[in-house]
């Protein structure tokens, strides 16, 4: 387990061990006092991590699932144009009617 704590954080524990340190106590009271401190902050590091993986998985899953909606959302307003554009034939149809039927009524 000790090779998993940084140097950096067996200093910082250290540290807080010796601003605590009440006097009488011994150096190795002292150090025993800083390693339950490194052993506390490698854990907590450790919970912030996941804490970060879990996040980050989170903001992945609605990225893709925005993404799927973005992807989804163009088909269905296509299908939704396609009523409109299928009425046109039907009235150019009608027109074109209406034009032959008034030239045959002035000629």
């Amino acid at each position: 387990m000790n090779k998993n704590i940084s140097s950096e954080t067996k200093n910082e524990a250290l540290k807080v061990a010796k601003a605590t340190q009440k006097p009488g106590q011994t150096k190795e009271q002292t150090k025993l006092i800083a390693l339950g401190i490194e052993k506390g902050i490698a854990e907590y590091k450790k919970q912030q991590k996941s804490k970060a993986r879990q996040k980050d998985k989170a903001r992945k899953q609605e990225l893709k699932a925005k993404q799927r909606s973005e992807t989804e959302s163009p088909i269905e307003t296509e299908h939704k144009d396609q009523p409109s554009s299928a009425k046109l034939p039907w009235i150019l149809l009608l027109l074109s009617w209406i034009g032959f039927a008034g030239y045959l009524l002035l000629a």
